[in-house]
């Protein structure tokens, strides 16, 4: 799954003029940068001096784990779409859920905001939440670990 979204980002760095991006998404840091291109001249005394360009610089991904998250035991909890990741019904109050919490089936365990629209996501079991994966308000994709419970 990251590793599409990894092709993206090549894709895309290729097809502009950025050197190197960085992004976070499913737990992992990614860095995609592109190898400095250089101009050889080639030339004989009796024609003129011709600049040839390298072939196009091949982008490197490289992958650092420092970011991603501890291996826990249990069931992940996947965003069902896109969008935007709320702990808490309103920012000035408490979250749904905290890591530790007993949770049943049902229960609400946070909000993504897909198109302006608040979608509540509950908890399709009864368990523990070991794990909390996403930051209030940051952006999560469709089928990325929100929550990892573990289940009683």
């Amino acid at each position: 799954m990251w590793k599409d979204k990894l092709k993206e980002i090549i894709y895309i760095l290729e097809h502009s003029d950025v050197n190197e991006i960085e992004v976070k998404f499913w737990g992992r840091s990614f860095r995609v940068s592109k190898l400095t291109g250089m101009v050889q001249s080639i030339g004989t005394s009796q024609a003129p001096q011709i600049q040839v360009p390298t072939p196009p610089p091949v982008p490197q991904a490289i992958i650092t784990e420092e970011s991603a998250p501890e291996q826990a035991a249990g069931e992940s909890v996947l965003s069902p779409m896109p969008g935007t990741f709320y702990s808490a019904p309103s920012p000035d109050e408490s979250p749904f859920v905290k890591e530790g919490d007993l949770v049943k089936k049902g229960q609400t365990l946070c909000i993504i905001e897909a198109m302006k629209i608040m979608n509540e996501i509950e908890s399709e079991m009864n368990g523990t939440i070991i794990k909390i994966l996403i930051e209030d308000a940051g952006a999560v994709e469709f089928n990325q670990p929100l929550f990892i419970i573990n289940p009683t």
